[in-house]
């Protein structure tokens, strides 16, 4: 089969497409045909280095959809044909990034017939993300105010369908060429997040004197932020950061409001396969749909590396074999 691999760390040119034996179900695992890889920022961190990959050369790709083409016989949960999305690759097995790819039944789960293959292979990280977030972690409850940040991106768009679907008055941030399209995801609220009144518009647009629960994916910018904008009670999310030296300037505000916060990594969920069923549930019901920014071969792989560094855009970019 066809495979993108690196065989060092190194930046995206070290990306490459070689010819590689197809993998096998053994164990508790399927193999996956695979219709669409999604690429997500980590992926890249494994590439550079920062993040240890358990070999090299390696095939990146933390998420993947695809029709099952085999599996063990201790698999009782899927059937050969079926299709399905999985999350949770790249790091101590290979990822999508390839024809093929083995995926142990434990991070899998079957979608609805209906549901579109490549637009699902960039679900996993994302969606599993915005619900652990959110409803595990936050326990969001409707009619609660959530605030999103970062709205357009690909945990944002999916965290604002998942909240919008739970019942809660959904208030997000975004760029302004992408307000409409994060509404029609189901944002109540939508704000520019460079706007000088940021935090007043926020605590206007709750129900409330404030917003009950936080999904922060920028928490060296928006920590203190965060404190200002919660209601007493409130929950905070965090999910991400550019600079690892996070803190409150002033941490009254948030011991003030009784503020509650929780940071995650989508990688410590106990077993994948439990999300993604809530998430193919939820994508059988109509209330979530993957945005596909775009879509790219596995010669450019790098490109779209690349791209989910670099470029601005709304939802998810996707490997198509």
């Amino acid at each position: 089969m066809r495979a993108v691999r690196f065989h060092e760390h190194g930046g995206p040119d070290v990306l490459q497409v070689d010819d590689v034996e197809r993998p096998e179900a053994t164990g508790h695992s399927v193999v996956i045909e695979v219709a669409g890889a999604g690429v997500n920022p980590v992926d890249t961190y494994f590439r550079e280095g920062s993040y240890e990959p358990f070999t090299l050369p390696m095939i990146p790709g933390v998420d993947v959809a695809g029709t099952v083409a085999e599996t063990s016989e201790y698999v009782d949960s899927v059937e050969v044909g079926d299709p399905v999305v999985a999350t949770g690759l790249g790091n101590d097995r290979y990822g999508g990034y390839a024809e093929y790819v083995a995926v142990p039944e434990s991070r899998l789960a079957v979608l609805p017939e209906s549901a579109d293959l490549v637009a699902a292979g960039g679900m996993g990280v994302a969606g599993v993300t915005a619900w652990r977030a959110l409803i595990d972690h936050a326990g969001l409850e409707p009619g609660e105010s959530c605030l999103i940040h970062g709205g357009s991106g690909g945990v944002g768009h999916a965290a604002v369908q998942i909240a919008a679907a739970a019942g809660a008055h959904v208030v997000a941030t975004a760029a302004s060429e992408y307000h409409d399209r994060v509404a029609a995801l189901g944002a109540d609220v939508v704000l520019d997040y460079d706007r000088d009144d940021l935090a007043d518009a926020v605590v206007g647009a709750a129900v409330g004197d404030g917003v009950d629960v936080i999904l922060d994916h920028r928490l060296d910018d928006y920590l203190q932020f965060d404190a200002e904008v919660a209601a007493t009670g409130a929950r905070l999310v965090g999910i991400g950061e550019n600079d690892p030296s996070v803190g409150f300037s002033q941490s009254s505000a948030a011991r003030g409001k009784d503020l509650q916060a929780t940071f995650m990594s989508m990688f410590n969920t106990p077993r994948l396969a439990d999300p993604l069923s809530r998430l193919t549930t939820l994508v059988g019901a109509g209330d979530l749909e993957t945005s596909v920014a775009r879509t790219y071969d596995l010669e450019d792989a790098a490109e779209a590396q690349r791209a989910v560094m670099e470029d601005s855009f709304l939802g998810k970019i996707v490997l198509i074999p």
